[in-house]
């Protein structure tokens, strides 16, 4: 693409090439072509990211459409399961995120980024693994935890022997996850995003055959789910390895290379950023779960209206999460590059167009709740009119919480750019426990508006923790200048 030269005849101003684009710095008549092209750079990032994000969740769902027709228990079972499952993935992802915001950093640095790449990789990698160990030995015991938490024992049972097929896959998973940062910070997400398209039909294929016995293989129920699982997180993480080693760009970063070697240095950095991630995670599962208890004070159709309300949240929340992931690389390019303009840039770039996707989806959820509730219910079933109009009513609050998810989201990612990850856990902590779940108890408890009331809790909490990652991104990125902890001299974009 070619830029008009500037108006001013005695500065030239320079520019600098970031990620295949040539964006001018400084130029009034120019801002627009660069905001333009910073967009455009963010969404062909950001959206493979997005769907490599529901395709993870589709092979949940498959397990879960499958058992559904196996048996209500079988469901129960695994959907319980999917908690607990979540909750202990979150060092994982911790690490692995961290790893990705260094990747980052090094790439854009460019003067000696491949060894330094290979060497974070490997802190990366190793870090996922010990991270899957604590897990991995606490899903295995996941029959005892959920009865300590008040379970039915023969859920709890079936819980159990899901579990202890699908937690042989997390180490692959953890080391795939490690790999999509290392592919998301050379901006290369298109083959994740195929690997976990793919993984989706074998882990369906798998399952069907193993739950319901196909092809002469034992009808294994739950317990097949779990090995089809296992199966589909092992697959990406064996086929993306193979394409990183194959690939002609990507082979000579020799990313398994002595893999046994470990850099401490980097490894105890990774865990540094990484444990405050996971912990901001937690807090955010931990929220969800908690008010999920205490929606059964209201029975089970509204235990059933808030699994519709949230399933459909969630789904509209994998866009922004990729817009986050694509922020963490682009903010931490344009920082390691030293271009703090660019990185200021990235990062509100990356929160409007987050705005700009959830705002028609608010509008959805806030002008036909009743239709997208009755997606999920057969009118014919006992009760599922009562249902429906209650998950309306929450689909309704879900609406007033989408522009909040989104940017929280996002702006935390923006954040892991600059390698900020304290004060973001810190924020989540107070936002969504000390206010949110607070607001929710109070709302639906003493004040008595029930199961809208937890729902408000969740809104104003929402509305508190997008408003200070906002605050924090602001106060760290000023046109000119960034400060990550310590004050860093403008730098020209």
């Amino acid at each position: 693409m070619h830029w008009p030269e500037p108006c001013h005849p005695r500065r030239r101003l320079p520019t600098a090439p970031l990620s295949g684009y040539t964006l001018p710095m400084g130029v009034d008549t120019q801002r627009r072509g660069v905001w333009w092209a910073e967009a455009r750079a963010t969404l062909l990032l950001a959206w493979p990211m997005a769907l490599t994000n529901l395709s993870q969740m589709a092979l949940l769902a498959t397990d879960s459409a499958y058992l559904g027709h196996l048996s209500t228990e079988a469901l129960a079972a695994v959907t319980l399961s999917g908690t607990l499952f979540w909750t202990m993935l979150a060092p994982g992802f911790g690490l692995s995120f961290a790893a990705a915001a260094m990747l980052a950093q090094e790439r854009g640095r460019r003067v000696g980024h491949v060894r330094a790449m290979r060497r974070t990789f490997r802190a990366g990698a190793w870090g996922a693994l010990l991270a899957a160990l604590p897990g991995m030995v606490l899903l295995w015991n996941g029959g005892a935890v959920l009865r300590a938490l008040g379970q039915d024992a023969g859920l709890a049972a079936a819980a159990q022997d899901f579990l202890r097929c699908m937690l042989w896959g997390i180490p692959a998973f953890g080391l795939f996850l490690t790999l999509r940062g290392f592919m998301a910070a050379m901006e290369r997400p298109w083959p994740p995003l195929v690997i976990g398209l793919l993984a989706v039909p074998l882990n369906a294929l798998i399952g069907w055959v193993l739950i319901f016995g196909h092809f002469g293989a034992p009808a294994m129920g739950v317990r097949g789910a779990g090995i089809a699982g296992a199966v589909a997180d092992s697959f990406m993480f064996v086929a993306l390895a193979l394409f990183v080693m194959r690939d002609r760009r990507l082979r000579r970063y020799h990313l398994f290379g002595r893999i046994w070697r470990i850099d401490m240095a980097r490894l105890r950095k990774a865990i540094g950023l990484g444990l405050p991630i996971a912990a901001q995670m937690l807090l955010e599962i931990g929220l969800f779960s908690a008010v999920g208890l205490a929606m059964g004070a209201f029975g089970a159709q509204a235990v059933a209206a808030h699994a519709i309300a949230l399933q459909i949240a969630s789904i509209t929340f994998a866009v922004p999460l990729g817009l986050g992931q694509a922020a963490t690389a682009r903010v931490g390019l344009a920082i390691g590059a030293g271009r703090a303009r660019a990185a200021w840039r990235a990062g509100w770039v990356a929160i409007l167009l987050s705005m700009a996707f959830m705002a028609p989806m608010a509008a959805l959820m806030l002008l036909a709740p009743g239709t997208l509730a009755g997606l999920f219910l057969d009118e014919a079933t006992p009760g599922a009119a009562e249902t429906a109009t209650l998950a309306a009513t929450l689909l309704f609050f879900a609406g007033l919480f989408q522009l909040s998810d989104g940017v929280q989201v996002t702006g935390a990612g923006a954040l892991r750019g600059l390698h900020d990850t304290r004060m973001p856990m810190w924020i989540a902590a107070i936002g969504y426990w000390a206010l949110g779940f607070t607001a929710a108890l109070v709302l639906a408890f003493p004040l008595g508006l029930g199961p809208s009331g937890i729902w408000v809790g969740l809104v104003i909490g929402l509305l508190g923790v997008a408003g200070a990652m906002t605050w924090r991104w602001a106060r760290l990125s000023r046109r000119g200048g960034l400060t990550t902890g310590r004050r860093l001299a403008p730098i020209a974009a």
